[in-house]
C-alpha cells in the first residue's frame, strides 16, 4: 500500500478516474468481492466525488455515488453521515481504511483500500517537487506538439470563464449596465498592470454616464478625468493647459460633488514614458470624446479591422510636446495609441464582453465572434510566451498564446499536473521519468 502522506487526495481521484489501481480480484475490507462496472462522473462540485457509479459487492449490483478519501476517518472529519448529499454512497474508495464507516441508519458502507503500481506515485512526485520553469520542463522535449495544441481549445475557454466571471459580478453590481461595466473594464486597461487599479479607481469615481454628458467636449472630458486623477494637484502653479483644467475642473467638482483618486497611486517609474498614465488619460478621453456608445459599435463589429478603427485614437496636442504636465519634452510627436495596446485591449476586454454578451442574450454568434476574433490577431509578445518558445512552442494567433497563458498560469504555477494532458501522461508513464534537478 502506498504511503498515505506521499501523495494529496486529488492524486487518488486521479487514480480512480483513470482506473489506475489494481483492479483484479478486488474485496471491500470485510472480504466482500467486488467488481467495478462503472466507476461514475467526476463531479467538481459539492457532494460525493464520482456520481453515477456501478459496483457488483458480493453478488448484488449497486448503483449510486463514490466518495474518496485519504483515510477512511475522513468520513467523519468531514461530517458525511449527517449530510444527506452523500446518503447515495455505495462504495468508499481509501488509501488507508482506518476506521469502520457507517451510514446514518447505521449500516455499513463498503470499502476499498486502494492500491496502485509504485510508479505513479514516484513519477507524480518528481512533478511536484521539480524547481524548473514547469514541472515537465525536463520532459516537454518529448510532448507532442499536436496533441498540445488539441488541449488549447479547452485551454482557450476555461481562460475566457476565469474572465467572463469578473464581468459577470461587475455586471451584477451594475444592476446590468453593460456600458457603465465595459467602460470600467476597459479603463482598468488602460493601465496595462502597473496603473490598472487607479484607473479602475477614476472610472468609478468619473462613470461614464457623466462623461457622455460632456461626449462633445473633449476639453471637459480632460479635465473630468484628470482633475479626478489627482494628477492636477501635484503642483500648485504650471502652464497654460494646466490652470485651464484644474479650473474647468474645479467647477464641474464641485457641480457633481466630484471625489479624487490619491495622486501618488499613479506609477511612473521603470516604464516607457509613452505608458505614463498622463497620455494614458488623454488618450482614454480622446476614446470617450470619439466613439459615443462605444460598446453598441463594439457589438456591430463583425470585421477585426473595423474593430481595431475603433481605438485608433491618440492623446491631446498638448501631449505631442509633453510626457508630464508642465515639463516639456524634447521630441515632439503624437502620442497614439499603438497596434500592440490596442490588441491588448481587444484580447482582454472586447473578446471577453462579446463572449459574455453572447452567453446572456443567447447569441451564440457572438461568441465565435469573440474566439474568431483571437484567431485573427497577432500571438502575443511577453516574458512567459517567450519562455514557451524556448521550449518549441510557436504560436501562431493570441488564441494559441491566451491558452499558453492559462497553461502557464492556471496549472503549471500551481502544479496542477493531473489537469493537465501532459502531466497526465507523464503520470501514468509506467516506466517513470527521469528524476530533474
Amino acid at each position: 500500500m502506498a504511503n498515505p502522506k506521499a501523495v494529496p487526495e486529488e492524486f487518488l481521484h486521479f487514480i480512480w478516474e483513470n482506473r489506475l489501481f489494481f483492479n483484479e480480484n478486488l474485496h471491500t475490507i470485510k472480504g466482500e468481492t467486488l467488481e467495478i462496472l462503472n466507476s461514475g462522473h467526476r463531479n467538481t462540485n459539492s457532494g460525493p466525488d464520482f456520481f453515477n457509479a456501478k459496483v457488483n459487492i458480493g453478488g448484488t449490483i449497486w448503483a449510486g455515488n463514490i466518495e474518496i478519501h485519504k483515510k477512511a476517518s475522513d468520513w467523519d472529519k468531514h461530517s458525511h453521515t449527517a449530510d444527506k448529499a452523500y446518503g447515495n454512497v455505495i462504495l468508499h474508495a481509501v488509501e488507508q481504511a482506518d476506521k469502520q464507516i457507517l451510514r446514518e441508519n447505521n449500516t455499513e458502507i463498503a470499502t476499498l483500500e486502494l492500491n496502485w503500481p509504485a510508479q505513479y506515485t514516484k513519477n507524480f512526485q518528481k512533478l511536484l517537487e521539480a524547481n524548473t520553469w514547469i514541472a515537465c520542463q525536463e520532459e516537454f522535449h518529448k510532448v507532442d506538439p499536436v496533441m498540445l495544441r488539441l488541449g488549447f481549445n479547452r485551454l482557450m475557454i476555461e481562460r475566457l470563464e476565469d474572465k467572463t466571471g469578473e464581468i459577470m459580478l461587475r455586471l451584477d453590481q451594475n444592476k446590468d449596465n453593460w456600458n457603465e461595466t465595459f467602460y470600467q473594464m476597459l479603463a482598468r486597461m488602460f493601465g496595462f498592470k502597473v496603473n490598472s487599479t487607479p484607473f479602475e479607481l477614476l472610472a468609478r469615481t468619473v462613470p461614464e454616464k457623466l462623461l457622455a454628458k460632456h461626449k462633445n467636449n473633449l476639453f471637459q472630458l480632460e479635465a473630468l478625468l484628470f482633475g479626478s486623477s489627482g494628477l492636477l494637484n501635484e503642483e500648485l502653479f504650471g502652464d497654460e493647459y494646466f490652470m485651464q483644467l484644474r479650473n474647468e475642473f474645479g467647477f464641474l467638482a464641485k457641480k457633481y460633488k466630484l471625489g479624487m483618486v490619491e495622486g501618488h497611486l499613479w506609477k511612473f517609474m521603470r516604464m516607457r514614458p509613452v505608458n505614463f498614465p498622463t497620455i494614458r488619460i488623454s488618450q482614454l478621453a480622446r476614446l470617450s470624446y470619439r466613439s459615443q456608445n462605444l460598446f453598441a459599435k463594439i457589438i456591430e463589429c463583425s470585421k477585426l479591422d473595423d474593430l481595431r478603427k475603433l481605438f485608433e485614437v491618440k492623446a491631446s496636442e498638448y501631449w505631442d510636446s509633453h510626457y508630464r504636465f508642465n515639463k516639456p519634452a524634447p521630441a515632439c510627436y503624437s502620442k497614439e495609441l499603438g497596434e500592440s495596446s490596442v490588441n491588448t485591449l481587444i484580447i482582454n476586454v472586447v473578446v471577453p464582453f462579446l463572449f459574455v454578451y453572447g452567453e446572456k442574450q443567447n447569441q451564440h454568434h457572438m461568441k465565435n465572434r469573440a474566439l474568431d476574433f483571437l484567431e485573427y490577431l497577432p500571438p502575443e509578445n511577453n516574458s512567459i510566451i517567450r519562455k514557451w518558445e524556448a521550449l518549441g512552442i510557436n504560436a501562431r494567433s493570441a488564441f494559441e498564446t491566451q491558452a499558453m497563458l492559462q497553461l502557464k498560469n492556471r496549472h503549471c504555477e500551481k502544479r496542477k499536473c493531473l489537469n493537465c494532458s501532459i502531466g497526465n501522461k507523464l503520470v501514468k508513464n509506467i516506466q517513470g521519468i527521469k528524476a530533474v534537478p
